[in-house]
């Protein structure tokens, strides 16, 4: 027994040494604060005089990890600067219109600033237009998808910034809380009266766009040539939104088919979803980037790993260990509701740092602004794999694996 025992030390000593354990993450309880949403608070004059106790948060402890420090240290391709969507729910809409910025200048080396809000307003009339349709059951809330922007192009057009700001005379940040609670009581009125006449709706609606956006325009001016948004969209900006793609990766629908991306803001059920394995959702992402295309990306931002300071999301040990994110990983946080549909934000840049990637993200959530590199996160591949759940890209990037859709 003795000398089985020392063997069996010995097994296990040697086990120990080369199968040395990976460091583990830690966390810590920090107070939650978001300093930039509170200057926009304060300029929109919608804080609170309620005193509040401090909300205690646990997040990833960064003390110890060798992270990017600065934008500086990505290979990226051209973006516009950053800018805030304020008090909106938005996100869609500058997250993808800075990917057709992007797209703009690789296509047509111009380097032009879009109208997010233009597509926003177009967004909301096609959101009533469907919510009187379907007699009040489709969706009415500030939040969409990428594809919600590519499908305003092409209904729509596109006009320039300088066209359509959004904002009134003065107004230093985007506010359509009061707007939209005046949209949405105003539905809820048509649904407890079974009004559903589409044309008045719709005027009302407008009107309501108009007071607090302005009226969009229907015609510009651009290299001193009349057109309308249509025109710049066709001769201008060449955007065929045809020409763009929307992936996903989840089990429930079968791979290499598309497939409804079911989340609340696809409120239109958009179908069109390729739906591929993990490694090439990854790939493609992985691909577009080093190729000089840019994607915008959909998925969760609520996680322990994201700190607004460091401008860093990762996926700490204490959570999954990195050798574990898999399908089965995804697809369990996505249906118990740990992986929810947060956000929308445009991936332009990409870093291999100590053997593994990361990725530049731009962004217009208020967080992005609270750390030293304002409007945007250092994400880690890691915590796209697990937690990014679609992302739209130009199909030149995606040949070969569209090449295997059924």
């Amino acid at each position: 027994m003795k000398r089985i025992a020392v063997i069996a030390s010995l097994f296990w000593a040697c086990g120990t040494t080369v199968t040395e354990q990976p460091a583990q993450n830690t966390g810590v309880f920090t107070e939650y604060e978001n300093k930039f949403y509170d200057e926009i608070k304060k300029e929109l004059n919608a804080e609170s005089s309620e005193k509040k106790d401090p909300k205690m948060v646990f997040k990833m402890n960064y003390s110890a990890i060798d992270i990017p420090m600065s934008i500086d240290e990505f290979t990226t391709v051209w973006c516009n600067d950053p800018l805030s969507q304020g008090r909106t729910g938005t996100c869609w809409s500058f997250g993808a219109s800075s990917f057709y910025e992007t797209e703009i200048q690789r296509l047509t080396k111009q380097k032009i600033k879009l109208s997010e809000l233009f597509i926003v307003y177009w967004e909301y009339v096609e959101k009533a237009r469907e919510f009187v349709a379907t007699k009040g059951e489709s969706r009415f809330t500030e939040g969409s998808q990428p594809n919600a922007v590519t499908r305003m192009i092409k209904l729509y057009g596109m006009v320039p910034a300088d066209y359509y700001s959004g904002k009134k005379e003065g107004q230093k940040y985007h506010d359509h809380k009061p707007m939209y609670k005046k949209m949405s009581s105003y539905l809820v009125s048509l649904k407890e009266d079974s009004n559903w006449v589409e044309t008045q709706a719709l005027i009302e609606i407008k009107l309501i766009l108009d007071d607090y956006l302005g009226a969009p325009p229907t015609e510009i001016k651009y290299n001193g040539e009349k057109m309308s948004p249509i025109e710049f969209r066709d001769n201008i900006i060449k955007i065929n939104p045809d020409d763009y793609v929307d992936f996903m990766s989840m089990l429930e629908a079968p791979y290499f088919e598309k497939a409804e991306y079911d989340v609340p803001d696809n409120w239109w059920h958009n179908e069109n979803y390729n739906n591929v394995p993990l490694d090439d959702f990854m790939e493609l992402i992985d691909y577009a980037v080093v190729n000089g295309y840019s994607v915008a990306l959909g998925g969760d931002v609520s996680e322990s790993g994201i700190s607004a300071d460091n401008d860093v999301a990762m996926i700490p040990s204490y959570d999954i260990p990195s050798a574990f994110i898999n399908e089965h990983a995804r697809q369990l946080r996505f249906k118990n509701g740990s992986t929810t549909d947060d956000h929308i934000i445009h991936l332009v840049g990409y870093l291999k740092k100590n053997g593994e990637n990361w990725y530049l993200i731009k962004d217009s959530g208020s967080s992005a602004r609270n750390g030293n590199n304002k409007g945007y996160y250092f994400y880690h591949e890691d915590f796209i794999k697990l937690k990014t759940l679609t992302f739209t890209v130009h199909k030149d990037a995606a040949v070969k694996l569209l090449s295997k859709m059924r």
